[in-house]
């Protein structure tokens, strides 16, 4: 069993082009039909998570299988889990923050196609958006104490950090996909990411430290909708091996599988789709997306060709699944 992260350490640009929005964005509601879901609800005050900076990884993410047949990609939900404190911070056991206080942060949702084996395929979408993420409450000096202290109070439990979801918005990019996906969480922190902050950064010095450095990603015990490939397993990229159920036999600092360690946990991430009937573009037809379409009476097509023709004579060519 995987150690869930019960502490952060207080102190993006991945490869290739990212698509960027400007502004910090609140947290939205998922628009599409869930396809894929591991996020809890009625969501809890937190969750167990892992951090960027405390697990020391770039890259986090799952390989899962979709249900039902809607496959273009509306949105993506992950459930985050915030430690950091506007002012003080909660090792200290100081935790000061004002209602409504927010960091804004650049975060990455890529999603890959699934190689042979447990290889990582080609990018099929990526999107960065800047989010506010909300600093965990203040403590609760009343209703948490002891063992507790320290802690915000949600009416019934205290807890160190805050789950809070972030939604990545795809519907603008038409993106349909198969399957079978890998998907990867990035951003930077501190010391890790795929370009880190450094130790220059004015938060570092401060009692509270960088916010980022105090962001994990949440994990929940299983999926309502959909399939983990891999129950036990995770895709990460660590520079050190000691961070893989393996000891990094199998490299470090690629994206990769990492299996063995992790149940039952999994990244609580939720995929939205809308169904596509027939398919719009020839494009839809490609990475495997023939396999979740049919043409207007309801038939698959028995391969990509047989999509591809099917759009380019304006369905005059039935699909022949």
């Amino acid at each position: 069993m995987r150690r869930l992260l019960l502490i952060a350490v207080p102190a993006l640009a991945l490869a290739g082009a990212l698509l960027a929005t400007p502004g910090a964005q609140a947290a939205s509601t998922p628009s599409g039909t869930a396809i894929y879901n591991s996020t809890v609800s009625p969501q809890p005050g937190n969750l167990p998570s892992v951090g960027g900076e405390a697990y020391a990884f770039s890259e986090l993410g799952d390989k899962v299988t979709f249900a039902g047949t809607a496959r273009q990609l509306q949105d993506v939900t992950v459930t985050m889990s915030s430690w950091g404190c506007e002012a003080g911070s909660w090792f200290a056991h100081t935790c000061s923050t004002t209602p409504g206080s927010t960091f804004s942060l650049p975060i990455t949702l890529n999603v890959y196609a699934a190689g042979a084996g447990d290889a990582v395929g080609p990018v099929l979408a990526t999107r960065t958006q800047t989010f506010a993420i909300p600093f965990r409450p203040s403590a609760d000096n009343t209703n948490c104490t002891g063992a507790n202290a320290g802690k915000w109070f949600d009416g019934a439990t205290c807890f160190n950090g805050k789950a809070v979801n972030i939604t990545f918005d795809f519907s603008s990019l038409g993106v349909v996909l198969p399957n079978t996906v890998i998907y990867g969480i990035a951003y930077n922190t501190t010391h890790f990411g795929y370009t880190p902050v450094g130790e220059g950064a004015p938060c570092f010095s401060t009692p509270a430290g960088c916010g980022y450095d105090s962001l994990n990603i949440a994990l929940s015990g299983g999926t309502t909708s959909g399939s983990d490939v891999d129950p036990n397993g995770v895709y990460q990229n660590s520079p050190y091996g000691s961070e893989y159920c393996d000891g990094g036999i199998a490299g470090t600092g690629t994206f990769r599988s990492d299996s063995g360690c992790w149940a039952p946990s999994v990244p609580a991430v939720r995929f939205g789709a809308i169904s596509i009937n027939p398919p719009a573009t020839k494009d839809a037809c490609k990475n495997g997306g023939w396999q979740s379409l049919t043409d207007n009476a309801g038939t698959p097509f028995k391969n990509q060709g047989d999509c591809v023709s099917y759009d380019a004579t304006g369905g005059k060519n039935k699909a022949k699944g």
